[in-house]
Parts: structure tokens; sequence; C-alpha cells
């Protein structure tokens, strides 16, 4: 059952969708808490669009329900939409209208948008100083800040960007990412699907990771990318070293990848592992504390399900 939980802005209980006989979507379980950056993750095609595209109430689940803010979709959608930002991929404005024009042309839709809002929008995404220039100017970067900017034009409380550094180059990554982090700061809520893996580890504190329309991981990043205390070393005599450090029952685990040695050991005990290796005469020229990645977690993972 869903949990009544005024802290949690969106849950679906076992949402499927099949189209004929592919299952786009199967069984899915989220739980999104406001204030957080949360990011949905998969491959191309694993169903994230698809998932989405239930979340707005675009397509009718086969099965399951979508509850935002408390409200099952199929019941309440406009009253849901209404406090809804989304920015979908390739988001189309007219190209011979400024940004401003644009924005205010959108901003009529909603009786409750200002030409202050407006003001305030660009502001935020740092397009105050060409409001005024012809959208087919704009970068691909600003392009995506103009279609954030439109989002949140009505002040919504849960905004869904999905792959919203699609096609950018690294400086327009760059920019929607301190957007996305400047977004999180002032409390909002926003739900970030993505392929990009490192670009989501670097804007989201949660994240759910699913392939083939299936969840298979689902946490905090950092709770899901500590796999223990690792050391990395190179040394000037690998096949000694690992014979050597074989013998110590308290390296937890022991591995090499070309010429580096990988330790299950906690980066304190790094000074006796380089003593027992020049006792037995292997020296150590390189060491360090072996940093796992959301990306090498995700690839560990789909591996694992292959």
């Amino acid at each position: 059952m869903l949990r009544k939980d005024s802290g949690v802005i969106v849950q679906t209980e076992h949402l499927t969708k099949n189209f004929g006989h592919l299952v786009a979507v199967e069984d899915l379980n989220l739980e999104i808490h406001q204030g957080q950056v949360f990011g949905f993750l998969g491959p191309n095609g694993s169903g994230k669009t698809t998932t989405i595209e239930m979340m707005l109430g675009l397509i009718e689940p086969t099965a399951g329900r979508v509850v935002i803010f408390g409200l099952d979709i199929r019941n309440n959608l406009a009253s849901i939409l209404r406090r809804v930002g989304v920015v979908m991929e390739n988001p189309g404005f007219y190209p011979y209208l400024s940004g401003w024009d644009n924005l205010h042309l959108f901003a009529r839709l909603t009786s409750r948008v200002t030409s202050r809002s407006v003001e305030q929008v660009l502001e935020l995404v740092e397009l105050s100083s060409r409001a005024k220039d012809k959208f087919k100017t704009y970068s691909q970067g600003m392009k995506q800040r103009l279609a954030i900017a439109c989002a949140l034009l009505h002040d919504p409380e849960f905004i869904i960007l999905d792959e919203p550094t699609n096609g950018l180059d690294p400086a327009g990554m760059k920019e929607i990412r301190e957007l996305i982090i400047r977004l999180g700061q002032e409390g909002k809520t926003i739900f970030l699907s993505s392929h990009l893996l490192h670009e989501v580890e670097q804007v989201c504190e949660h994240v759910a990771i699913i392939k083939q329309g299936r969840m298979i991981a689902q946490g905090k990043v950092k709770d899901l990318i500590k796999r223990g205390e690792m050391l990395q070393l190179r040394v000037t005599e690998p096949d000694r070293a690992m014979a050597v450090l074989r013998e110590q029952s308290w390296i937890s685990s022991l591995a090499r990848e070309g010429d580096l040695l990988l330790l299950g050991v906690p980066a304190e005990r790094a000074t006796e592992v380089s003593a027992i290796l020049a006792k037995n005469g292997v020296f150590v020229s390189e060491m360090k504390a072996r940093e796992d990645t959301l990306e090498s977690f995700f690839l560990e993972m789909t591996e694992e399900d292959r």
C-alpha cells in the first residue's frame, strides 16, 4: 500500500506498461521525497520516458498507479499538473520571437503568471541579458535554460527534467548542472531522468536505476557506490606482490587490473601494506584510495543483470 506521508511528493506502486507483447515498464516502485534532486537512470530504451509519461497522465498504465502530492493521478490530474513543471527532450519555441516574448506567450496560459514572474525566472536561469534576443540566436545550452525557465513560470513544487543535457557540449552541460543544483538548494523537488551517469552523480543524492523497464538499484548515491574500502597500488614486481599479499588474512580482497593491484583494506593500514611488501623485496611506486563512481556501479549492476 502507498504510504500517506506529507514528506513524500511522488510514489509509484507496481507501475507497469505493456505495448502489446513489449513490456516497457515492469513493477516499478519509486518514492521521491520533498526537496530531493532524484536521479532516474538507465540506458536509452530502458523505460525512463514511458515512466514520465505515466506520471504526467499522457499514457495510461497497464497496471499499478501513480500518486503525486498524495493524489492519485487517475482522478486528480488537472490539480496535480498545476503544481508540476516539465522539460522534455527538444523543447519547442518560436525561433523568430525573443526569449522574453516566448515566455510571455506561454505565461498567458496561466493566469497566476505575471511579467514579474517572467523576469524572475529569466534571472534564475541567467538569461536576463539575452532576454530580448531572438530564440534562434541562442546556443543549445541557452535554449535548454529557457525551457527550464518556462517550466518554472508558475512556481511548481515538483519539476521533471527529461534528458536536459542531451546534445549539449561540455559548457552547456555545466550550465544546466549548475542550474539544477541552484534549484535544489532553493528547495524544489526535482526528478532528473538521464543516461549520463557522471552528470547525475554531481547533482543527485538519491537515484533509481532501471534496465529494460525493471528496477535494478535504488538508494542514496553514496550508499550505492560504497562497496568497501579499497587501495590501489603500483609496485615493482606485481606477481611477487600478489603472492605476498594473499598470505595476509586481514586483506579482504585482492585483484589485478593490468599493472594495478586492488586491495580490500582500510586506507589507515596502507603503511602496513607498504612495509610487508618492502620486507619481501617489493616496492610501491604509487598508492591511493580507490574511488568508486556511479558509472562504475551502474556498469557492474548491468553486467550482473545480463
